[in-house]
């Protein structure tokens, strides 16, 4: 086997963050992790050329290939439009409905200007999944991976941490892609906790976190001033004199509980 995949003829584009994957055993561990799920159903994002999805249909299962590129799109059906378990669907990832059904194995190397709002998606929806295998730009999976009291870790690392165990793959360098990007890249591996929030929780839990780490270098006090007391914080086991930073997952998920149940005020409705 060779060390980069031939890729079909596409050309990259720019404004839809397109970079195709190349290093052969970057897809041999991406196509490995999504088929080394149970579930029936695939699903891929941003298959660009084809280069997972031809390895990912060789498995048998149904798969669905979502891309917003009309050209790859055309290219997509020219390749596997025969076989009557490949689908596609056209459009934007972040807004088009998926299909019913699942659990699913979510594959994907995704769009970097797409990729924070394409797995908020994933984990806030409640579309049923048993394994993601995701692309991140690496400062993201960083973010993903994040511990408190670390500069990566934010809102988007307690989200994930809280629904999901994650563990990094395969961490990529630009010539592992064509065109080659200007940063590194890496995969993660979503597998669901059985302990996860409920679609709502989520929900709330992102309004939480989103107010609580809206500057940085500010307390939990000041972030929440005019709408939530020092008292009221210091209730649901969120410190007030402390910073978003050096709180644990499961802190901000008790506190956000705490909240939907003693101030529902402070959610939209």
């Amino acid at each position: 086997m060779s060390e980069s995949a031939q890729l079909p003829r596409l050309r990259a584009k720019k404004r839809l963050g397109q970079n195709f994957l190349v290093n052969e055993g970057a897809i041999a561990t991406i196509v490995g992790s999504a088929l080394g799920s149970s579930a029936p159903l695939l699903l891929e994002i941003g298959p660009g050329p084809g280069v997972l999805t031809e390895r990912l249909l060789a498995d048998g299962r149904p798969l669905w290939a979502v891309d917003l590129d009309p050209e790859a799109c055309a290219l997509l059906r020219q390749r596997f439009a025969s076989l009557p378990h490949f689908h596609l669907l056209e459009g934007d990832a972040v807004r088009i409905p998926f299909p019913e059904g699942g659990p699913w194995s979510v594959v994907g190397n995704l769009p970097y200007n797409a990729a924070t709002p394409i797995l908020a998606r994933l984990l806030t929806e409640g579309i049923p999944w048993d394994r993601m295998a995701l692309m991140f730009q690496l400062e993201v999976a960083q973010k993903l991976m994040g511990e408190p009291g670390t500069k990566a870790y934010g809102p988007l690392s307690v989200l994930a941490q809280l629904c999901a165990r994650l563990s990094r793959l395969v961490k990529l360098g630009p010539g592992s892609f064509r065109p080659a990007p200007k940063v590194e890249s890496a995969v993660v591996q979503f597998e669901p906790r059985v302990d996860a929030p409920s679609l709502a929780e989520r929900r709330a839990l992102l309004t939480v976190l989103h107010r609580s780490f809206l500057h940085r270098r500010k307390t939990l006090a000041n972030n929440w001033q005019g709408t939530l007391s020092a008292e009221v914080l210091t209730e649901v086991g969120l410190p007030p004199a402390l910073r978003a930073e050096v709180i644990a997952p499961a802190t901000w998920l008790s506190a956000t509980r705490t909240l939907l149940n003693q101030h529902p005020e402070v959610f939209p409705s």
